[in-house]
């Protein structure tokens, strides 16, 4: 079996149809789709596409899909929100049908797949009990701890963060599928997992992201320059955002 890890697209269609292309040589036997699907400035037209696809696919839910959902039913959001994550959920919520908060609202926290050399994967979108927890390749095992307790599997992925990375916590080996539509990384591209009984390789799909800004630039998403201009065409590194989520794990009481 062959799965293809995506996670984090983020609305971001151009950068999931160029991976969706490679895909049709791949040739997956699953696709997980990791959460955080809509966020971005193309959300219906993400899901839309999505729901295209003939190859069997896995979704689990990611924090912001959970957020634009109580967005769209008008349940008050959370008060330490800012006022710009509120802008865009709230515009997201705006772009769906009452069938995409349907859907979105049945996507379950975590799904299990065993694949023949690797055992037993867990597939989850921040942590196996969690869609918003933190974490980086530096974060001390200590913190690590409470939020893999009780997880049986020997491999967990899972995405959040944006940062490809892997490392371990006793017995239990966790791998960061990076972002598809927001990623944080040395380059532009759709990053993404493949896992096979050959094992799990990091991926990276090119795309056009001077035509993609353009595309973005065309929609109604009231932050569509930021998005086009820092995390299509230019993206943070990773370097500099582990600086930046470890402070925020730092501040986590």
């Amino acid at each position: 079996m062959k799965i293809a890890a995506l996670y984090d697209i983020h609305g971001n269609l151009p950068a999931l149809n160029a991976l969706l292309d490679e895909l049709e040589d791949v040739r997956p036997d699953l696709i997980v789709i990791g959460g955080d699907i809509i966020y971005g400035p193309m959300p219906s037209q993400t899901l839309e596409r999505l729901f295209q696809l003939e190859t069997q696919v896995q979704f689990i839910r990611g924090n912001c899909d959970r957020e634009v959902v109580m967005a769209f039913d008008g349940v008050p959001l959370r008060p330490d929100m800012s006022d710009k994550v509120r802008e865009k959920t709230e515009w997201v919520a705006s772009q769906l049908t009452r069938t995409h908060r349907d859907f979105l609202s049945q996507l379950p926290l975590q799904f299990t797949q065993s694949i023949e050399g690797l055992g037993d994967v867990l597939f989850c979108h921040a942590a196996p009990y969690s869609d918003e927890a933190i974490f980086t390749p530096n974060t001390d095992t200590a913190r690590l701890l409470p939020l893999f307790e009780g997880v049986q599997q020997s491999i967990v992925v899972c995405g959040h963060t944006h940062i490809m990375f892997e490392r371990s916590i006793g017995n239990i080996r966790i791998i960061n599928a990076g972002s598809v539509g927001m990623a944080y990384a040395d380059q532009p591209g759709a990053y993404w997992l493949l896992l096979s009984p050959d094992g799990c390789e990091f991926r990276r799909t090119a795309y056009d992201v001077e035509a993609a800004a353009v595309e973005i630039l065309r929609t109604t998403d009231p932050q569509a320059k930021e998005f086009a201009e820092e995390n299509v065409v230019r993206v943070p590194t990773v370097a500099e955002m582990i600086v930046v989520i470890d402070r925020m794990v730092e501040n986590i009481v």
